[in-house]
C-alpha cells in the first residue's frame, strides 16, 4: 500500500493533479450527459445551461482578484437567454441573442460611468462570448434527432484528445508545448494526442455516426488543434490573473472552467465539420 501511495503521488506530481478523482469526476459527467441525452434532449440543454451559468461565476471570481468587475447577474440572463435560444431557434438563435445581449450589458454598464468602462466592457464581452456564445455549439450539436450519436461522438473525441495528451505526457513527455502557458503540456502529450483522437474519430464516425472513417480522421485533426487551443487560452487566462484552477467544484480538474477550456473550443469546430458533411451530402458530393 505504501508502494503504491508513493506512486500515485508520482503520477499527480507530474501530472499536476489528482489522478482518481480526475477519472471518477469524468465518469459522473459523461453520465449525466448520456442520460440527459437518451431520455429528453432538452435536459442536455439545461444541463450546458447549468454549466455556463457556474462557468461565469468562476470567471466573475477571477477578474475581481484583478479589480474587473463585471455584470454577474447580468451575465448570468445572457447566458440562460443564449441558451435557451440556441435550443429553440437554432444557430439563427445563437446569432441573435448573441446580437441582442452584447449592446444590452453594454448599456447596463453605462451607469457606472466612464472609469474602467473599457476594461469592464471588454472583459464582459469576453465572458459572453467564452461561454454561453461557445456552449451554444454544444446545444446545437444536440438538437437534431441524431443528437445522442452527436454529441457522444464529440465526447469520444474530445476524451481522446485531453485523456490521451495526459497520459503520453506523464509517460514520456520531456519537451513542454508552450513552457510560459503551460508548463505541464509537453509535445510529446500533443502527438500522443493526435493520434488516439483520429483513431478515435474513425472508430466514432464509423459505429456511431454511420459516415466515413476519414471524416472521422479528419474530425480528430480538428479537434484536436482545437481542445489544446481552448486549453491553453484557459492557462493563459489563469497565468494573467494568477490563479492556479478557475474554482474548486470539480476534485480532481478544479473548478467548471477547468473542464469546458478545451470543450468549448471543440464544439463549433465539430459542429462546423457536420454540417459540411451534411450539406456535401444532400448536394450529393459525399
Amino acid at each position: 500500500m505504501s508502494d503504491l501511495h508513493s506512486i500515485n503521488e508520482a503520477i499527480n506530481k507530474r501530472a499536476g493533479r489528482k489522478l482518481l478523482p480526475s477519472i471518477l469526476v469524468s465518469l459522473g459527467i459523461l453520465l449525466l450527459v448520456w442520460l440527459s441525452l437518451s431520455t429528453y434532449r432538452v435536459l442536455f440543454a439545461v444541463l450546458v445551461t447549468g454549466a455556463v451559468v457556474l462557468g461565469i461565476r468562476e470567471i466573475n471570481r477571477a477578474f475581481t482578484a484583478v479589480d474587473i468587475h463585471i455584470p454577474l447577474w447580468s451575465l448570468t440572463t445572457a447566458s440562460i437567454a443564449l441558451c435557451a435560444s440556441t435550443w429553440f431557434g437554432g444557430v439563427s438563435g445563437l446569432a441573435v441573442a448573441t446580437a441582442i445581449s452584447f449592446p444590452a450589458l453594454l448599456v447596463l454598464l453605462l451607469p457606472r460611468g466612464t472609469e474602467n468602462f473599457v476594461k469592464t466592457a471588454s472583459a464582459s464581452a469576453l465572458a459572453l462570448i467564452y461561454l454561453p456564445f461557445l456552449a451554444g455549439f454544444l446545444i446545437l450539436l444536440a438538437r437534431p434527432s441524431n443528437g445522442l450519436e452527436r454529441v457522444m461522438t464529440f465526447v469520444i473525441l474530445v476524451s481522446c484528445n485531453d485523456t490521451f495528451a495526459y497520459l503520453t505526457g506523464v509517460l514520456i513527455g520531456k519537451h513542454p508545448l508552450a513552457p510560459k502557458i503551460s508548463p505541464k503540456k509537453t509535445i510529446e502529450g500533443s502527438i500522443g494526442s493526435l493520434i488516439f483522437t483520429v483513431l478515435g474519430g474513425s472508430l466514432a464516425f464509423h459505429y456511431i455516426m454511420d459516415s466515413d472513417w476519414w471524416l472521422g480522421a479528419a474530425a480528430g485533426v480538428l479537434t484536436v488543434f482545437a481542445a489544446t487551443a481552448g486549453d491553453l487560452i484557459e492557462s493563459a487566462l489563469k497565468r494573467d490573473v494568477a490563479i492556479k484552477d478557475m474554482g474548486t467544484l470539480l476534485p480532481g480538474h478544479g473548478g467548471v472552467m477547468d473542464r469546458l477550456d478545451s470543450v468549448l473550443f471543440a464544439a463549433p469546430a465539430l459542429w462546423l465539420a457536420l454540417e459540411i458533411v451534411r450539406r456535401a451530402q444532400d448536394s450529393g458530393l459525399l
